[in-house]
């Protein structure tokens, strides 16, 4: 396992880190116990979770991801060698039952952190990251921006102010953005340096093979300001191993339990999948440690954040960090990309 800076916050983090948005469903306490055990003993010191997992969040459900790692680093002991990572929800009718009114204002985010802290029995969180920003813009897929300043939520200054407080106060150390734009990011790296605030050290924003639009503007501000991206979704919700190739659910998987998340299930993205899969079979590769491969040799990456529902795909997510792409497969898979780019962005 390599290890690399996370942005400017002097963490040195895994290349890959463990996601845990299955924890409470999917995934039993016992599962998920297992998974932490075996991905820390193979070298992974980064988790990150959320206030709202696991997902799909409910309100009967919300909460259990963060009370099970909880209670394994209660269990495990060795806080100090975990890096852990959890993020704030913004508004959205999925999260309502939250809060009365969510938002990232000094309310919110004090009950926000308080409430993840009491369930992850800890005294301090190491990155705390907002899911997705206040304002309207795009992300979760959203194509074309549409300016709506009246629903610009929290100003950021305001928003940094408190996490500032929050940071002060030894709860959290470093801060993140999540499904941010390369205006949010640059904005708030502004706001920190105008009235000095804490700087976001991360970015935790959607890349794979069928969704490289990071590469468009995002890794630039990266790269030129040292922020890490925190890569979520490198295998497409599981669809880049081919699984779900010929309209396929194997029982139990992710999309044949919740068949609504249609994301990476498009025509185009299905064409690409079948190509990468493929390509992946004729260099004599798993297409799943292929696509998590590529994510991971990103030089804008900071740590790439797998998941799985089984001991199996997390040893088999886990052995990705070992390959190393061939400059011919590399080809390959740019040849591949530039003639079906961003399918499912």
């Amino acid at each position: 396992m390599q290890y690399r800076p996370l942005g400017q916050s002097g963490l040195s983090v895994s290349e890959l880190c463990l996601g845990t948005m299955t924890f409470g469903q999917q995934n039993s306490e016992r599962e998920a116990f297992e998974q932490m055990d075996y991905a820390c003993a193979q070298g992974i010191n980064f988790l990150d979770t959320a206030e709202m997992y696991p997902v799909p969040t409910t309100a009967d459900t919300q909460g259990r991801t963060e009370e099970i790692i909880g209670n394994w680093l209660q269990s495990r002991g060795g806080r100090e060698r975990i890096v852990l990572a959890t993020k704030a929800a913004g508004p959205a009718e999925m999260t309502r039952y939250l809060r009365p009114d969510v938002h990232f204002d000094r309310d919110n985010l004090r009950a926000a952190v308080t409430a993840s802290l009491q369930r992850l029995k800890t005294d301090y969180i190491d990155l705390y990251q907002l899911h997705w920003p206040d304002r309207k813009t795009t992300y979760f897929g959203q194509l074309g921006y549409s300016h709506q300043p009246e629903q610009d939520g929290t100003p950021l200054l305001e928003t940094l102010q408190v996490l500032a407080e929050l940071v002060q106060e030894g709860l959290i150390r470093h801060i993140g953005l999540s499904n941010e734009t390369p205006w949010g990011l640059m904005k708030c790296l502004q706001l920190a340096e105008q009235h000095g605030l804490p700087r976001v050290a991360t970015v935790q924003n959607p890349y794979s093979l069928l969704n490289r639009s990071t590469e468009l503007a995002l890794s630039e501000a990266l790269l030129r300001e040292e922020v890490a991206l925190m890569a979520y979704s490198p295998m497409a919700f599981g669809v880049l191993s081919g699984k779900y190739l010929n309209g396929a659910r194997p029982e139990g998987s992710r999309l044949a339990l919740f068949p609504h998340y249609q994301r990476y299930l498009s025509d185009k993205g299905q064409q690409a999948t079948a190509r990468y899969v493929e390509l992946a079979h004729a260099h004599g590769l798993d297409p799943a440690q292929m696509a998590l491969a590529f994510v991971t040799s990103r030089d804008f990456v900071g740590s790439n954040i797998i998941g799985a529902t089984s001991m199996a795909q997390l040893q088999s997510n886990i052995e990705s960090c070992q390959l190393r792409l061939s400059p011919a497969l590399l080809e390959a898979i740019e040849a591949i990309h530039l003639d079906q780019p961003n399918p499912c962005p």
